[in-house]
């Protein structure tokens, strides 16, 4: 990404960062309320880096790979769902089918703005990349996340939603922080919750 379209990102993070910390936090978002769309808008590189910014789970070099992403051509293989409302990005999944396999498929990234979350968003974004990738002939799902105490929620929440993990790689990231990788074997759409 150019320094300069790198600078201009920052700084509108940390301005929607600062106003979404200001947001009220007992707003909710109704899932159901929510638009989910494939294709990516203009302002969507600025919104995902705003997203994971805000959770505080992400280093800058994580976010600057998230957007690159974007910019990728759909032939790369890599694809987007994005949860709109009425203030704009609410959230957003990136999966793609995993070079070299027959029908597996790895989530790369899935993030909710903090004042989103424990609404349902995340599991209604997960279930439509299921949906996606039964719909494209995969069959399994892989998702990986650090071992840190930081992502025991995010472990929790994949466990709940039927992914086991398939294996843990200590101190793959960095001395302390180990990769947890987990997996959901799929099966026919109409049997994936909404």
């Amino acid at each position: 990404m150019p320094k300069t379209a790198q600078a201009v990102i920052q700084k509108t993070v940390r301005m929607e960062r600062d106003s979404l910390s200001s947001a009220n936090p007992n707003t909710r978002v109704n899932p159901a309320a929510l638009t989910l769309r494939n294709s990516p808008a203009a302002t969507d590189q600025s919104d995902v880096a705003t997203i994971l910014s805000a959770t505080d789970m992400f280093t800058a070099a994580e976010i600057d790979i998230a957007v690159s992403l974007l910019a990728e051509p759909i032939d790369a293989g890599y694809r987007f769902l994005f949860a709109d409302h009425s203030e704009g990005l609410a959230g957003f999944a990136c999966y793609g089918h995993i070079p070299g396999t027959d029908r597996s498929y790895d989530l790369y990234w899935i993030a909710v703005q903090p004042a989103c979350q424990g609404a349902g968003l995340g599991r209604r974004l997960l279930s439509a990349v299921e949906r996606a990738v039964i719909q494209n002939g995969g069959e399994r799902l892989y998702v990986d996340t650090s071992g840190r105490q930081q992502y025991a929620a995010t472990r929790k929440f994949y466990l709940a939603a039927g992914y086991a993990v398939a294996a843990e790689l200590p101190d793959f990231y960095r001395p302390g922080d180990g990769k947890i990788i987990f997996c959901k074997a799929l099966g026919p759409a109409q049997d994936m919750p909404v």
